[in-house]
C-alpha cells in the first residue's frame, strides 16, 4: 500500500477507535436509571461505579505511556482497543452489580493506551507540517463520541434493550482492533526521513533515560500546563450541564437538545486551530514555536467564562462556553504536539501519560471546591478563578517549554 494512504488510512482507524473509547465510557451515565433499575443500586452505588473506572483510568495513563514508549503503538493501541471492547461486552452480559463492577474496572485500565498510541503513530507517519492536524483530528474523536453517545445509546435501549447499547460498542471496536492489527505498520525509511527533517534529529537513535526526562525543564512546564488548564475542560465536561439547568432555566430534556453545542464548537475550534498552526509551519514558522503562537492567540477566548454569571440567558451561557470549550480543546490537542516537537520519538508518549495523570489531578483539586464555591461565594467567583488559568499557562508555555535533546544519543 502507498505509505501517503496508509498514513490517512491510520488515521481513520485512530478516530474510529477514539470515538468508541469514548461512548463506552458514557454508556453507564446515559443508562443510569436503567441500570439503576436493573442491578438495585442507589447513588452511592452508582458514584462508586464512577470511581472503579475513574480511578483504575488515572493509575493506568502514566503505564500505558511507558508501554507505548517500550512496545509501539501497534501492539498497545491493538491490545487496549481488544481489551476495553470485551470489558464493554463483559458489561453487556453482566447479571449482578459485581461483574458489572469488574467489567468498568477492566475497561478503565485499557482505555488510556489509546491517548500514547495515537501521539506516537502521529509523530512517527506525520511531516511538522500536518502534525498538528492530524492529531486534532484523532483526539476530536472524543469530543465526536460524547456528542453521538446519547443519541446512539438511546435508540439501541429502546429499540431492543439496554444490553444491547454495550454489545454493539463492544463488538464494533473488536472489528477496528481487527483492522488495526491488519492495516498498521510503522512507517518506511522514506517516511521517516520526512517527520526527521520536521524535528532535526533522528529520534530513533537519541532518547532520554527515566530520570533524565524528569530533569527536564519541558516536562515540568507540560505538567503545570496540564495542572492550571485541564480544569477549565473538566468543568465544562462534568458541571456545565447542570448548570445550564440550575442557573440558565433549561429543563433536562432542553440540555438534551442544545446542550451538545459547546462540545461540536470544541470539536471544530480545535481542529481549526491546529490547521492554522499547521499552516504557519508550511510559511516557515519554526514548528514549537507556531503552537506556542497559536495557542496564546486561542488562549484569549478562555477568560470570557467570567461574563457567564452576568449574562444568564441560556443562549448567552451557550455562546460563551462554545467559545471557551474552544480554547480547551484547543490546548489539549496542540499541547500533544508540543510534546511531540519538544521530546525524542521515544519519550513522548511517557511525557503524555505523565501529563495526562496531572492533568486529572488539577481537575480532581479543582473540583473538591468548585461545589463549595458555587454555594458559599457564588459563581461570580468560580468564573473569575477559570478566567486566570489559561493565561498563567501561556507563561509557563513561553518560559518552560523548549526542544529537548539528550546530551548522548545511543549508537
Amino acid at each position: 500500500m502507498n505509505p501517503t494512504r496508509r498514513r490517512w488510512i491510520i488515521l481513520s482507524l485512530i478516530f474510529a477507535a477514539i470515538v468508541l473509547n469514548y461512548v463506552d465510557r458514557q454508556i453507564l451515565s446515559i443508562l443510569k436509571p436503567t441500570l439503576k433499575a436493573e442491578f438495585g443500586f442507589d447513588d452511592r452505588g452508582y458514584a462508586l461505579l464512577i470511581n472503579v473506572f475513574t480511578i483504575a483510568y488515572a493509575v493506568m495513563y502514566p503505564v500505558a505511556g511507558w508501554l507505548v514508549d517500550r512496545f509501539g503503538a501497534r501492539l498497545v493501541m491493538l491490545g487496549g482497543t481488544v481489551v476495553w471492547s470485551v470489558a464493554c461486552l463483559g458489561a453487556g452480559i453482566s447479571n449482578s452489580i459485581g461483574s458489572f463492577a469488574f467489567s468498568r474496572g477492566l475497561l478503565g485500565v485499557s482505555e488510556p493506551g489509546a491517548f500514547p498510541s495515537q501521539l506516537r503513530a502521529v509523530t512517527i507517519w506525520f511531516p511538522g507540517t500536518l502534525r498538528a492536524t492530524a492529531n486534532s483530528v484523532c483526539v476530536a474523536g472524543g469530543s465526536f463520541g460524547a456528542i453521538v453517545a446519547p443519541p446512539l445509546v438511546a435508540w439501541l435501549t429502546l429499540s431492543f434493550n439496554w444490553h444491547a447499547a454495550f454489545l454493539v460498542p463492544g463488538a464494533l471496536g473488536l472489528g477496528v482492533a481487527g483492522l488495526w492489527w491488519w492495516l498498521y505498520r510503522d512507517p518506511p525509511p522514506e517516511i521517516h526521513a520526512q517527520t526527521i527533517a520536521a524535528t532535526g534529529s533522528d529520534d530513533r537513535r537519541a532518547a532520554f533515560s527515566w530520570p533524565e526526562l524528569w530533569r527536564t525543564r519541558t516536562l515540568w512546564g507540560v505538567l503545570l500546563i496540564r495542572f492550571i488548564s485541564d480544569p477549565v475542560w473538566y468543568f465544562c465536561l462534568f458541571w456545565l450541564p447542570g448548570y445550564l439547568q440550575e442557573n440558565s432555566g433549561l429543563s433536562l430534556a432542553q440540555v438534551g437538545k442544545v446542550g451538545w453545542i459547546p462540545f461540536l464548537a470544541a470539536d471544530l475550534g480545535g481542529i481549526a486551530t491546529a490547521v492554522w498552526s499547521d499552516r504557519m509551519v508550511r510559511r516557515g514558522v519554526e514548528p514549537l514555536k507556531a503552537r506556542k503562537r497559536m495557542l496564546t492567540v486561542v488562549a484569549g477566548l478562555a477568560p470570557l467564562c467570567v461574563l457567564a454569571p452576568h449574562l444568564p440567558g441560556p443562549a448567552a451561557t451557550l455562546v460563551i462556553f462554545s467559545l471557551v470549550a474552544m480554547a480547551c480543546l484547543s490546548w489539549l490537542f496542540s499541547l500533544s504536539v508540543v510534546i511531540a516537537e519538544a521530546f525524542p520519538t521515544r519519550n513522548i508518549a511517557s511525557v503524555l501519560g505523565i501529563a495526562g495523570g496531572c492533568g486529572a489531578l488539577g481537575a480532581a483539586v479543582f473540583n473538591t471546591y468548585i461545589g463549595e464555591m458555587l454555594s458559599g461565594l457564588g459563581s461570580a467567583r468560580v468564573f473569575a478563578v477559570m478566567a486566570l488559568l489559561h493565561p498563567i499557562a501561556v507563561v509557563l508555555l513561553w518560559t518552560m517549554t523548549r526542544r529537548e535533546i539528550p546530551r548522548q544519543a545511543p549508537v
